[in-house]
């Protein structure tokens, strides 16, 4: 018997060491997508937004967003019946319909994301991308009191002092932009350092409350990421075409729906309704260090992408304010030490809200990442 145990011990430890290798691939995996899907989402946006030519309807392309993730989320449920049509179909109707008390508990953090993603076009079209990079990480700052507030969570030591780095390093920042406005804004007409400054710090707050109350919701009911998502979807959707009636109605009447659309701006559209979803797809794979190393890094490549393709310029005040910004967003990603005390958020907010609904980590990572993509993040 004992001879038994030990080669069948023998025979697991290749195996066990197989497993650890293929995870630790997949966690750097996950840090690249979680990396390139940060940067590359304000670059482009960037970008588009500042290309010579015909401009397309902000509005119009978060609506665009909000149809493609709810399809997005409608198709990952139909996998999940089996592709069963006639089985989701009374699941969604159930859901949605019959349950409508608690569809409608989904209208304020969807009305808030929306107004978040037009927002974000609109601080990202004023600021230079590396200055919305580092000054949007107010949002850690802005859903870490929400949750002290709203939730009655403790944050530990360690905690509260990154998010004093973090606001200190943002102020450095935009000291270092109000001083140099010329060089950081393009002398375009259409661009204005003010706006772009309320509309990010506006953005951060709306993230935070709506980050926590979407956290508060999914504690309090057993629906799955999928159909809450269907569920933002589907306001986010009645929303944003009110806002696009509201805001440009006219002009889209006069010019269509698609107005001013390039293959960059689908890209943009795209990276914004799949973003999220990939993310929360792969980053059950990482863990908190990770996650927080990942948000720091893509810091550093839009600022550096900033410089090739925006001519942004680096002085050391930016320098240090970012690094402040870097090294809190890490600083607070570290896992809580032993007997810190169960209601300390050890994880970054970076990504609006985390579910207790999952009973594994890798559960727990895809919830606190989902609601990412029905912000832009």
């Amino acid at each position: 018997m004992g001879a038994g145990n030990h080669s069948q011990a023998l025979a697991e430890k290749p195996a066990t060491r197989s497993q650890n290798e293929v995870n630790r691939k997949l966690k750097y995996a996950s840090l690249a997508v979680l990396v390139i899907q940060n940067a590359s989402l304000i670059l482009s946006i960037r970008y588009v937004r500042t290309l010579p030519g015909d401009r397309f309807f902000t509005t119009s392309a978060v609506v665009m967003a909000e149809v493609l993730k709810v399809l997005t989320c409608v198709i990952i449920i139909l996998l999940e019946k089996r592709l069963n049509v006639k089985e989701t179909s009374l699941f969604l109707v159930d859901a949605v319909l019959v349950q409508y008390k608690d569809t409608l508990k989904m209208a304020v953090p969807s009305l808030i994301y929306t107004l978040q993603n037009n927002l974000q076009y609109i601080a990202i079209s004023n600021l230079p991308a590396a200055t919305f990079q580092v000054t949007y990480q107010l949002k850690i700052l802005t859903t870490a009191l929400f949750s002290v507030l709203m939730l009655r969570k403790t944050l530990t030591r360690v905690q509260w002092v990154s998010l004093l780095l973090l606001f200190m390093g943002v102020a450095i920042v935009q000291v270092q932009q109000e001083g140099n406005k010329e060089a950081s804004v393009s002398d375009a007409s259409n661009q204005n350092y003010v706006v772009g400054l309320v509309a990010v710090v506006i953005s951060c707050l709306s993230s935070g409350f709506a980050g926590v109350y979407f956290e508060k919701i999914l504690k309090g009911s057993s629906a799955s990421v999928w159909v809450r998502n269907v569920q933002l979807g589907i306001f986010g959707t009645s929303l944003g075409m009110l806002g696009l009636w509201w805001n440009d109605g006219a002009a889209v009447a006069e010019h269509g729906f698609l107005f001013g659309y390039t293959n960059m701006v689908w890209c943009v559209i795209f990276n914004q309704a799949f973003g999220g979803l990939l993310v929360a797809v792969v980053v059950k794979y990482a863990d908190n260090i990770l996650k927080g190393f990942a948000t720091s890094f893509s810091i550093i490549v839009s600022t550096v992408m900033s410089i090739y393709l925006f001519a942004f310029h680096v002085d050391l005040l930016f320098t240090a304010g970012a690094g402040l910004v870097i090294g809190a967003v890490y600083m607070y990603s570290l896992p809580k030490a032993p007997g810190g005390g169960s209601g300390s958020s050890s994880s970054p907010p970076s990504t609006s809200s985390s579910s207790t609904a999952a009973s594994t980590k890798g559960g727990d990572e895809l919830e606190a990442f989902l609601p990412k993509s029905v912000l832009v993040k």
